[in-house]
């Protein structure tokens, strides 16, 4: 017996989608395209694709409203390199602290930390004036606020 080359494709993608559908207990959803491309989809990803673009909406949302707080200027320099190496020195010293490098011609500022508090910058403050006598001070600013946990769910 001959099997016809036409039969031969369609068989095979039969049987593929019915192992498939059996195997996944409904959980994949298989759609063959025009050119005969077999498209399956875990039904698990959707879920878990909402789940993150709602907690990326909710971050986005807090992340975007400027909130006024203060920040730390621990240098103001036109030594791009001593910014570099402060900056470095500054990451490794306070990993916690988003630190911040702005170029102001012809002036090199390093920025250190988020706080809506200033009593909470003078803290750190009076830590950095030890490690960097040039001059540290608290300026008001616009900060960033990490959305707290339960704003996510």
């Amino acid at each position: 017996m001959h099997l016809d080359s036409r039969y031969i494709k369609p068989f095979i993608l039969l049987l593929l989608l019915l192992s498939v559908a059996t195997a996944s207990n409904g959980q994949v959803i298989s759609d063959t395209l025009a050119n005969g491309i077999v498209v399956e989809n875990d039904l698990r990803y959707g879920v878990l694709a909402a789940k993150r673009a709602e907690i990326n909406k909710k971050a986005t949302a807090v992340r975007n409203v400027p909130k006024r707080g203060f920040r730390i200027q621990v240098l103001n320099t036109t030594d791009r390199n001593e910014a570099l190496n402060t900056k470095s020195r500054l990451l490794s010293l306070y990993p916690d602290h988003r630190t911040y490098l702005m170029y102001q011609a012809p002036y090199f500022k390093l920025r250190i930390g988020n706080f809506i508090e200033r009593k909470d910058a003078d803290e750190l403050r009076k830590e950095l004036n030890r490690l960097f006598p040039s001059g540290v001070f608290v300026i008001p600013s616009e900060i960033e606020v990490k959305p707290a946990p339960e704003e996510l769910r």
